[in-house]
């Protein structure tokens, strides 16, 4: 019988700087997903029978998931300022739907589960994209 031992000398693993920016970019990319699927869901449930919002909630459906990977697999400042702006943009869309005036007549209250996991992973979205870039600015010198 043999064994065999195998040593590791070089560690893969991720320290200081760029082992937040691993975790902040992870937990971006989950808010960004999660608002996506949540819109998915809700595009799927009836919400692409209406002219304009049907069409924005896929868009931002697919494009959630597009830039949930990309916020993953791409090291560049894009991403991070791409969940920012998305989180804006979708959270902004949410709020004015909620005024007496609706958005592109569709009146929508702070009730419900999917709407809360939408607003709550779209402010995570727009924080986490901050600080990531935060995290990750060049240093001065």
């Amino acid at each position: 019988m043999t064994t065999s031992t195998t040593t590791r000398t070089t560690s893969t693993w991720h320290t200081g700087p760029t082992a937040v920016s691993d975790v902040v970019r992870g937990l971006a990319a989950a808010c960004v997903m999660l608002s996506a699927v949540v819109h998915l869901d809700l595009w799927a449930g009836g919400m692409k029978a209406l002219s304009v919002v049907g069409p924005a909630f896929l868009l931002n459906g697919v494009g959630g998931i597009v830039l949930g990977i990309l916020l993953l697999v791409w090291r560049h400042w894009l991403p991070l300022v791409g969940a920012i702006g998305f989180g804006l943009a979708t959270l902004t869309a949410f709020v004015i739907s909620t005024t007496p005036s609706g958005f592109f007549d569709v009146h929508e209250r702070w009730t419900g589960i999917p709407v809360w996991l939408a607003a709550v992973s779209e402010a995570g979205a727009i924080v986490l994209g901050v600080v990531g870039l935060l995290v990750e600015r060049p240093a001065r010198t």
